[in-house]
Order: structure tokens, then C-alpha cells, then sequence
């Protein structure tokens, strides 16, 4: 774990700056999780939020590794209020996959 927020930068030159970045393709399972100041946290969901409105890719970095995601639509977002005891509001987007497949002729 570590306290820095992972960039969200799009960087079409990131593989040859970074080469000793991992890089998470599919077929893998990846998890990790940030305790962040409410700047940094900010910071890093405009840059996500920029590039989920700029385009259908995304790439989020960090020092040790990149992960490179295209995505469809649509893009469910999930709000989760609980008010008793010490209140928490959590806040989900899933983004699901893109396929480059396309539909078979039909003669």
C-alpha cells in the first residue's frame, strides 16, 4: 500500500519512458488500494474522469506498474450511503470491457 495516488496519465510514449513497468493485461487479476488525502484523491478522479470523457481508453499508472483498459458502454456507477455509527458514503464506477469483435456477414 502506499500513499501516493496512481496517475491517471495517458501517455502514448509510457512503454518506451517506463519499461520496467508491468504492464496488467487480460486474463489477470490485479487489486490495490490507496488511503488517500481528499486532494490527491480529487486530483486522481478529474484525470479519470478526463479521459472516461475524452475517449473509450484509459491507462492508470503507477511506479511499478501501468494498466492499459478499453472500455464500453454502458458505464454503471453505484452510490452507497450508510448513515449509522460512523457515516461512510462510497462511490463505485465499473467500467465494463470493450471488444474489438465484430458481428459475422449475414448473406
Amino acid at each position: 500500500m502506499t500513499d501516493e495516488a496512481p496517475s491517471a496519465d495517458m501517455d502514448p510514449d509510457a512503454d518506451t519512458q517506463e519499461s520496467d513497468r508491468t504492464v496488467i493485461r487480460s486474463g489477470r487479476e490485479f487489486e490495490r488500494e490507496y488511503r488517500l488525502d481528499a486532494d490527491e484523491a480529487g486530483r486522481f478522479l478529474i484525470d479519470l474522469g478526463e479521459q472516461l470523457r475524452d475517449g473509450d481508453e484509459l491507462t492508470i499508472v503507477d511506479e511499478e506498474w501501468e494498466l492499459p483498459f478499453a472500455f464500453g458502454e454502458p458505464v454503471e456507477l453505484e452510490l452507497d450511503y450508510d448513515g449509522a455509527g460512523d457515516p461512510e458514503l462510497e462511490i463505485e464506477i465499473e467500467l465494463p470491457g470493450r471488444t474489438d469483435e465484430s458481428a459475422p456477414d449475414v448473406e
